[in-house]
């Protein structure tokens, strides 16, 4: 299946470049080009592509109003490119799949179209089986006492976690990451056996993990529940969850009626 694609940028230059970096990936289609975010605007809501690679720094509306423009349809996923590094954050908080620094890399760039098509699986994954439940509501409504719950939840969130590090791939056992903490714009995956760094947002990982398993416990931290062994009180309010490997982690007091609930 080919993934429907529209390239936005005020430099026609860029748009080319972009464009023969993309040829080598054969499910990449590139529908559309936009010069400027009221093209853009028009492109996405009329065309509705899957993926969108959007250029932030563009004369009248940038690329952050052009996300602003399409929230009141089923956005596509957002890759934004940037020659700047300091929009790297905001592109996280506009919950993009990436950002690019131009001139784009060609290793980074067939690591975000991998990211990608993971998001896209697993959006048509979730709608796939939202039409399937719409057709038994219809045909067999007894049917549906038959779907657990807990088994329709489970299915949304990802078992494997592909990890870019060091120049190699590491497919992380969501079930074997013991803790989550953010270092900057980057977040640190521990393990039993490895810590490992994925450029990923705090939010955007509490998408992709189970919430019965994985709970924020700080600001900067999520924790494995199952991994969880003891819980040590502290001052003003605040514990220490004591994991499996030995390792402590605070817990702030906004947190901790959150934990309890699981613990």
């Amino acid at each position: 299946m080919t993934i429907r694609t529209i390239l936005v940028d005020d430099e026609k230059l860029a748009i080319q470049g972009l464009q023969l970096r993309l040829e080598p990936h054969s499910d990449i289609e590139v529908i559309e080009t936009c010069a400027n975010g009221r093209e853009a605007i028009r492109a996405i809501k009329t065309l509705k592509p899957d993926l969108v690679f959007l250029d932030i720094q563009m004369p009248g509306f940038d690329g952050f109003s052009v996300v602003k423009g399409i929230m009141d349809i089923d956005p596509p996923l957002v890759v934004f490119v940037t020659a700047y590094q300091e929009h790297a954050i905001r592109a996280f908080e506009a919950n993009a799949v990436n950002y690019l620094m131009k001139p784009v890399d060609e290793d980074k760039l067939a690591d975000t179209i991998e990211r990608v098509r993971q998001r896209l699986a697993e959006k048509r994954s979730a709608d796939e089986a939202e039409k399937l439940k719409d057709v038994l509501a219809e045909v067999s409504p007894e049917s549906l006492e038959d779907i657990g719950d807990e088994d329709d939840s489970s299915a949304r969130y990802e078992k494997m976690i592909n990890v870019k590090d060091k120049g190699r791939i590491f497919r992380v056992d969501v079930d074997t990451i013991e803790r989550i903490e953010a270092a900057g714009d980057y977040m640190v995956i521990f393990t039993a056996e490895n810590s490992l760094i994925l450029r990923e947002t705090m939010k955007d990982l509490e998408r992709r993990v189970d919430p019965r398993n994985f709970q924020r416990v700080h600001r900067s931290t999520i924790v494995n529940l199952d991994q969880v062994r003891q819980v040590k009180p502290h001052t003003n309010g605040e514990c220490f969850l004591v994991l499996d490997s030995g390792a402590e982690v605070k817990v702030s007091r906004s947190y901790r009626d959150v934990v309890a609930r699981f613990i």
